[in-house]
C-alpha cells in the first residue's frame, strides 16, 4: 500500500471517533491511527515534546500539523463541507468533544492544543513509521 501524505491521530478507544476516522479514510487520502498506538506517541513526542491527548492531523506534503479545533476545521474542509460548516465544527469543538467523551465513557478531556503548526524535522522523521502503523490499524474499525 502507498504511504499516505496525511495521517489522522484520533482517540482509538472512542467508538464515535473510530467511526469518524473510518469515514474520513473513505472520503480522502487520509489514513488514521489511534492516539494510543506507540507510533502515534513517538510522533507526538517528536512534534510537541509531549503527547497531548488531542485529535491531530499530520500532512507531510504541506509540512503541517493541525491539532484540536484546527484539525476538526481542516478535516471538514477536506471532506468538502461548506466553509460555514468547518467554522461551526471549529467553534464548537469543545462542546462536541465533551458530548462524545461523555457518550463513550472517556475519562479525560482533550488537551488544549488547537493550532496549525509547522511539521518539525524530528516529527517528519517519524512520519513513515506513523503512516505504516496507520495501515495496520485494527480490523474492527475498518468494518
Amino acid at each position: 500500500m502507498d504511504t499516505p501524505d496525511a495521517v489522522l491521530i484520533y482517540d482509538g478507544e472512542c467508538p464515535y471517533c473510530s467511526i469518524a476516522a473510518v469515514a474520513l479514510k473513505r472520503l480522502d487520502d487520509i489514513d488514521a491511527i489511534s492516539w494510543y498506538d506507540d507510533a502515534a506517541q513517538r510522533f507526538l513526542e517528536a512534534q510537541f515534546g509531549a503527547t497531548p491527548f488531542a485529535m491531530v492531523l499530520v500532512d507531510r506534503a504541506e509540512k503541517r500539523v493541525y491539532a484540536g479545533k484546527a484539525a476538526a476545521e481542516e478535516l471538514a474542509t477536506r471532506a468538502g463541507l461548506p466553509q460555514l460548516a468547518g467554522s461551526l465544527v471549529r467553534d464548537n469543538y469543545e462542546t462536541i468533544a465533551d458530548l462524545v467523551g461523555r457518550a463513550s465513557g472517556r475519562g479525560r478531556d482533550p488537551d488544549d492544543y488547537h493550532e496549525r503548526y509547522d511539521l518539525r524535522d524530528d516529527a517528519a522523521a517519524e512520519f513513515s513509521t506513523l503512516a505504516e502503523a496507520a495501515d495496520e490499524r485494527p480490523a474492527e474499525i475498518d468494518a
